[in-house]
């Protein structure tokens, strides 16, 4: 590689998050890398499974996992539980608003919506006074399950966390918030 280009060197560790590289050591092949902010990381010795957001990847994807294992006894997908639960809290009633608060696509959305009406969870409702307006509203299954969900989220969060110390989780969501102000843009 010529100067100033990154050199990339991929391990496979299928144990940890199954095909996830589990280790990735980049570095500069010059010397004339802009000043950086000091930090406990170097990139000539960056190892993927010490850095903060591999570990936050698979912790991410182990919740995943697990959330969708929880989920399954009420016939939801991730792309599922998430609308039932927005729409069931009153936080938004359109597939737009559904769409923007879990940054996905609109067509997606109608997808999602697509199916979850078709295990009869929810309704398309026409607005009387502008017919392009279509409102979402949940059916009374659609309600039942949506009760459902916040347990089982609360269970896989509960896996995650067994063994931990009121105070170690606290101290954890801490770090963790910092970490996110840090990686706020200015």
């Amino acid at each position: 590689m010529g100067p100033g280009r990154p050199l990339w060197s991929l391990q496979r560790n299928t144990s940890i998050a199954n095909s996830l590289p589990s280790q990735l050591i980049c570095g500069m092949a010059s010397s004339s890398a802009p000043t950086r902010t000091p930090g406990p990381y170097r990139g000539d010795a960056l190892v993927a499974e010490e850095t903060v957001g591999y570990l936050v990847k698979l912790f991410y994807i182990s919740m995943q996992r697990v959330v969708d294992r929880e989920m399954a006894p009420l016939d939801l997908t991730a792309m599922q539980w998430r609308p039932i639960l927005l729409l069931h809290r009153g936080l938004a009633d359109t597939p737009v608003e559904l769409a923007r608060l879990l940054d996905i696509d609109t067509g997606a959305m109608t997808r999602s919506l697509d199916r979850l009406e078709g295990k009869g969870l929810l309704r398309r409702v026409r607005n009387h006074e502008d017919r392009r307006m279509i409102r979402i509203e949940l059916t009374d299954e659609g309600r039942a399950r949506a009760m459902q969900v916040p347990d089982a989220l609360a269970e896989a969060q509960n896996i995650h966390v067994r063994g931990l110390s009121a105070e170690e989780l606290a101290t954890f969501k801490h770090l963790i918030r910092r970490m996110i102000a840090n990686g706020a843009p200015p």
